[in-house]
This record gives C-alpha cells, sequence and structure tokens, in this order.
C-alpha cells in the first residue's frame, strides 16, 4: 500500500473514528485503526466491537492495499505534521513509512486481514431525520441514562419510531427524560441505542443534512452526510432486552403547575448546590403564597436559603430533590420558562417546557 493523502484530509478522517478506540483494549488490535487504500480514496474505520465507525477521504493512491495501525499514536503524530501532504507505504512486515517534509517515521501496524469485519445485518426498516434535530432530542436525554451496569437495558436511549413520530427516552430509575418530534415516513420499530452510540452521535451529528437511520434486529446503522466531505458512518449493537413501560412513570394528573423563570431557577440551584455533599445531596424546594423557598443544610458544611418571587396561590408544598438532577434539564432547554408541575411532597415532580419535552423527577426522602 502506498499513498498520498493532504494533512487536512487524514486529521480529520482519523478524528471522526479515533474516539470509538478504547485506552486499555484487551486486544491489540482493537487500539489500531483499520485503514483500506483503494481508487482514489482512503477509507479508515474504527470499532470496539460494539461500535464502530467509518470515514473515508480523497487520497492519491499509487499502490492498493490494507493495514491497521496505533489510532492514537497515528492522529497524534499526522496532527502534529507541519507539512500539507502526508506519504504513507506500508511494506510486507506491516511497517508504515510516514514521510511529510522532512519528517520521517515508521510505525509498527497489524495485518488488516487480523481486523474484526463488520456485522452484517439484515435491514428491517429505515428513516430520514434532520441531523439538528436528532442531535437536539439527543442532548435533551442522554444525561438521563443510566450507567449503573446491573441494569443493562437502561444503560442507553430508547427510541421509539412511528410512521409520523419519534420519541427518545432515557432513565436511570431516579428520572426520566423524554422528548417528542413529527417526523415524516418513519416505519414502526423501538431499540435501544447503547451509551458509547450515543455519545458519538453526539460528537459526529452536524447541524445540515438528514441522517438516514437503518435498523435491523440487532444491529442499527446511521448515515451521517457531512458538508464538503463523504458520510460518516456509525454502526452499533443494540442493547438487547425490552425498556421497561416508562409511560407508566409518567403521573397522569397533578394538583399544581408552577411557571418558574428557567435562568433564575438555575442561578439559584447552583449557588444552593454548593452547600450539599456527596452524602446529603439534596435542595428542599418550598411552595407558598407566591413565593419559592430554596433551603440547602448540610450539618458538616453550612446552610444556605434562595427566594424567587412566583405566581403560586396553592397550598405550601414542601419537596426535596437531588440538585444535580433538578438541573441537568435546565442546561438543554431553551426558552425562558419551565413549568413544574406536583401534586404533593412524596410524589414525583414533572419539568416541561413550550416544546414536546418532559422531565419526571423522584423527590428525596430527607429523614
Amino acid at each position: 500500500m502506498k499513498i498520498s493523502v493532504t494533512k487536512d484530509d487524514l486529521a480529520s478522517g482519523l478524528q471522526a473514528v479515533q474516539n470509538v478506540v478504547g485506552a486499555r483494549s484487551t486486544l491489540p488490535i482493537l487500539s489500531n485503526v483499520l485503514l483500506v487504500a483503494g481508487e482514489k480514496r482512503l477509507e479508515l474505520r474504527a470499532t470496539d466491537l460494539e461500535v464502530s465507525v467509518h470515514a473515508s477521504v480523497p487520497a492519491e493512491v499509487e499502490r492498493e492495499g490494507a493495514t491497521s495501525m496505533p489510532a492514537k499514536r497515528l492522529f497524534g503524530l499526522v496532527r502534529e505534521i507541519e507539512a500539507s501532504e502526508i506519504e504513507i507505504e506500508v511494506s510486507d512486515k506491516e511497517v508504515a513509512t510516514v514521510q511529510a517534509g522532512a519528517s520521517k517515521y515508521k510505525l509498527n501496524g497489524i495485518g488488516a486481514d487480523e481486523y474484526p469485519q463488520q456485522a452484517k445485518f439484515k435491514e428491517s426498516g429505515k428513516v430520514k431525520v434532520p441531523q439538528a434535530k436528532f442531535k437536539e432530542m439527543i442532548r435533551k436525554t442522554g444525561y438521563a441514562v443510566s450507567t449503573d451496569e446491573s441494569r443493562h437495558v437502561l444503560n442507553g436511549i430508547n427510541i421509539v419510531i412511528t410512521p409520523d413520530r419519534l420519541t427518545l427516552v432515557a432513565t436511570d430509575g431516579r428520572r426520566l427524560a423524554l422528548v417528542e418530534e413529527e417526523i415524516e415516513g418513519g416505519t414502526k420499530a423501538e431499540f435501544i441505542l447503547p451509551n458509547k452510540a450515543v455519545a458519538e452521535l453526539q460528537r459526529l451529528l452536524q447541524s445540515t443534512g438528514d441522517v438516514e437511520i437503518r435498523l435491523g434486529d440487532t444491529h442499527v446503522e446511521f448515515t451521517l452526510p457531512q458538508e464538503g466531505g463523504e458520510a460518516i458512518v456509525l454502526h452499533s449493537k443494540l442493547v438487547e432486552g425490552n425498556y421497561p413501560n416508562f409511560k407508566q412513570v409518567i403521573p397522569g394528573e397533578f394538583k399544581e403547575r408552577i411557571t418558574l423563570g428557567k435562568e433564575e431557577l438555575h442561578h439559584a440551584l447552583r449557588r444552593a448546590d454548593q452547600i450539599t455533599s456527596d452524602k446529603a445531596n439534596s435542595v428542599k424546594l418550598t411552595f407558598a403564597n407566591d413565593n419559592l423557598a430554596i433551603t440547602a443544610n448540610t450539618p458538616d458544611i453550612g446552610s444556605g436559603r434562595e427566594s424567587i418571587a412566583i405566581k403560586y396561590k396553592g397550598p405550601e408544598i414542601e419537596v426535596a430533590f437531588n440538585p444535580t438532577f433538578l438541573m441537568d434539564p435546565l442546561k438543554v432547554l431553551e426558552g425562558d420558562e419551565v413549568f413544574f408541575e406536583l401534586t404533593d411532597s412524596l410524589s414525583p415532580g414533572v419539568l416541561k417546557s413550550n416544546t414536546p419535552f418532559l422531565y419526571v423527577l423522584m423527590p428525596m426522602r430527607t429523614h
């Protein structure tokens, strides 16, 4: 294999795929990126056996071939090279000579035939969604995904597709985030997208064009067109198992609905959060006669109180929440106002906005 490629093209191709590579992989080959030189292009692929990302960049190919090279090292080297053109030549012993200007390096690779093959899957349905919209939906739900590996079905976003609607749901058992958008030409499907793929999509989704989602029984593939370049493809295994019935968690009715200024609430919670600790991680919200009091009290740290003027004439409700969980949706919602729906101090609170979004938060017991 012998190719010539611009530094910028090679760097952007490696940048797209190298995040999937694990720092401490048990299989040495999984630290590598697969490079395949074909007609006027260089294809790059990286995988951790769960998620794989493909990119391809234009290249002058003098001799076709394939190899795999250490992803992080190659990316680090390419990034530091100052010349604009890079030549890569691979020997029969899988040693790659990387030459650019006055710089010349040799990197030991592993044969392409040892690289894990892409899992084939039978497509059962596909749908197109604007990339910007899908990225926003992931942003509004991804933070609520569980990282507790003992409940593996919660280690991802549950995606529900109907012919005219797309719904994303994430929960860790203590809070639940749900966002819906209208779509056209949807299929009928439901699947759980694992955390790793969620993080990669957040990084790769663009602000223009449509993402095409191709579905199979055990895998899903996302094709992401790039401005001025070839599409990046993300291929992922699905989380096995059935997602819990999230509709049961959403309270059907509530007694009080209170309008709150999003930024004012967020800043007050950020200040009160300074008085909490890992052990005593709750703030108390007291709704009473046109006032919301936010109090934090941690014996070995101190105490604090915030007061926000609101429109409220109902009975006094005192409820405690984890402040981080209450702040998470405030960071990602647009608009100036949020709406808080409450019944009493022991029932879940529901946060809504002027968009098709809702967030259910379980209260904390303070004694």
